[in-house]
């Protein structure tokens, strides 16, 4: 992932510190209902990852039995395979039967790039009608869908993404990623996507990378965050900045927060699953849970 990606020698200079909670944010999780117990889903963006034989798929694993493999180590993944290809049930199907091993696995499905960024949300209604078939078949292996919407899709273009999400399904939950600086800049811009979204019922990606600390925009619409975290090859940073997101998750559960889905990203994708792993014993210390840690083949687990 090469979003927000900076030289190395500049991280340093870089303040990570999470903004404070936005109004929406507080408000949203003051009224949102607590009953049940947090959900936690820690995943990476992609199975078909060669960096990682050796690491946590057998070396000698053949690249169709990759999502196998990737299934004993992660409660869910960011499906990026549906951005490039709009894929039918029967091979969602094949992909939902390889996760049998981990009943709870969560695919979260990247809406079709062919939407939106290629036709940028216009005239997309039969080909979002193949995305939403072809998904469907995950069954109760189905996750949130992710809709990131192009670099140069700028507040100009709010009423066809208005009539866009008003018009996708309900009973599945959509978060929306943005990442035009102008969404951000300007407080009016802020508060009609975000606002709407808290009106649709509908989530915002977080995704926080070195470069563009504007989209860490600490903004709930719904109790529930989707979390794309850019890490920098385990810098020293990259735990800094995970201990200070566990801290945060966990005032927002105090707060009312009901799930939360952090995606591990690095610019070099051999990283991830350490990471991600740290990810999951930082979680499983400071909120009491039992998350599942990724086994790595040389035993180090960090």
């Amino acid at each position: 992932m090469e979003f927000g990606r900076v030289k190395p020698e500049v991280l340093a200079e870089i303040n990570f510190t999470l903004p404070p909670d936005t109004e929406l944010t507080i408000s949203t999780l003051k009224e949102a209902k607590n009953d049940e117990p947090l959900q936690v889903y820690v995943g990476c963006a992609k199975w078909g990852r060669k960096e990682w034989l050796g690491q946590i798929y057998p070396l000698k694993t053949k690249e169709a039995n990759f999502l196998d493999e990737y299934v004993k180590h992660f409660d869910c993944i960011e499906l990026n395979a549906t951005f490039y290809k709009v894929y039918g049930p029967e091979t969602i199907s094949n992909w939902k039967e390889k996760a049998a091993a981990n009943p709870g696995f969560k695919f979260c499905p990247k809406f079709s790039r062919t939407i939106t960024h290629f036709r940028r949300l216009k005239n997309a209604d039969e080909i979002t009608t193949s995305y939403y078939e072809g998904i469907m078949a995950f069954g109760e292996n189905l996750g949130p869908l992710f809709l990131q919407v192009g670099d140069n899709f700028t507040p100009k273009s709010l009423p066809g993404l208005k009539a866009y999400l008003e018009y996708l399904p309900k009973d599945v939950p959509v978060f929306l990623e943005l990442r035009h600086k102008e969404w951000f800049a300007n407080n009016e811009n802020r508060a009609s996507i975000f606002n709407l979204l808290h009106e649709l019922k509908m989530g915002a990606v977080i995704t926080d990378a070195s470069g563009r600390r504007d989209v860490v925009h600490m903004t709930l619409p719904t109790p529930h965050a989707f979390i794309r975290f850019v890490g920098n090859g385990l810098h020293p940073t990259d735990y800094a900045r995970v201990d200070e997101w566990v801290a945060r998750i966990k005032q927002w559960q105090q707060m009312g927060l009901q799930s939360v889905w952090f995606l591990m990203h690095q610019h070099e994708e051999e990283f991830s699953p350490r990471l991600a792993d740290y990810v999951v014993k930082q979680i499983n210390q400071e909120l009491g849970l039992d998350l599942k840690r990724p086994h790595f083949l040389d035993n180090d687990k960090g």
